[in-house]
């Protein structure tokens, strides 16, 4: 099996700089670290970042939909993290995601 923790790591300080109330998708860090895509192994990385001290809560599909909701614990975790910091969610997708997409290969 391959080592992606350099690769992990990576997607985590990219995550770890998305503003509070902002969101992302696991596409825009894929571009951002060069690895366009790789989308698939930022969302392994969120997976993986429970430890960490990453806000992976701040990481959607490309839709603006919490698609990694389950991998938190508790039934609306995802969605209440958001909501805390000021997001807007009905039924899984972010409202206003255009305007809360936080893009960091313009902000970084």
């Amino acid at each position: 099996m391959k080592d992606n923790s350099g690769f992990f790591d990576r997607v985590y300080e990219v995550c770890r700089q998305i503003p509070e109330g902002r969101v992302t998708s696991y596409g825009a860090i894929a571009k951002s670290l060069g690895a366009a895509r790789s989308a698939r192994m930022v969302g392994w990385a969120m997976n993986n970042s429970h430890d960490k001290n990453v806000p992976a809560h701040r990481v959607v599909n490309r839709n603006g939909m919490l698609s990694g909701k389950h991998h938190f614990s508790g039934t609306n975790a995802m969605q209440q993290l958001l909501e805390a910091e000021g997001v807007e969610v009905k039924e899984l997708q972010i409202v206003n995601f255009k305007e809360l997409f936080w893009d960091p290969m313009k902000e970084l």
